[in-house]
């Protein structure tokens, strides 16, 4: 063979061939995994609590305030509750309550939260006064008494 057409052929064998690329193919497992973990991460982060508005209706400028005879007072306090200056535990206040309003379901219960009670405490006095049978409750910052 001489040595021209030896080199033809060596450069034709050597000639990289062309390759047909495939299709990148996207695999659904790691996605799948992606989807399950961001949906982990949203269900734990969201709060399923049932929130209850509570309507607190204030008084109109000038208006004249109840008379507070036969009203019942309970002191929210850091230390627990006080009904009428003496405390109280939770069940009994409700007892208490539940007692007092029982001949009488308009009587008016007066809720004063003290200075450095939490928010929550005083919605938890409410909340116990709502299981007793309160149906007449007033929040005060403080009793004025003309």
């Amino acid at each position: 063979m001489n040595p021209a057409t030896l080199q033809s052929h060596t450069l034709w064998a050597t000639k990289p061939t062309r390759r047909r690329r495939r299709r990148s193919i996207i695999k659904l497992a790691p996605l799948i995994d992606v989807v399950f973990i961001l949906l982990v991460f949203f269900m734990l982060a969201t709060s399923y609590l049932d929130w209850r508005v509570i309507p607190l209706h204030t008084p109109a400028q000038g208006a004249v305030a109840a008379p507070l005879e036969g009203a019942l007072l309970v002191e929210v306090r850091p230390d627990g509750f006080r009904l009428s200056g003496e405390m109280v535990a939770p069940d009994e206040l409700i007892a208490r309550i539940a007692q007092a309003v029982k001949g009488a379901p308009e009587r008016r219960v007066l809720v004063r939260p003290a200075d450095d009670v939490p928010l929550q405490q005083s919605v938890a006095a409410l909340d116990l006064l709502e299981a007793a049978g309160a149906r007449n409750v007033s929040l005060i910052a403080s009793l004025e008494v003309q």
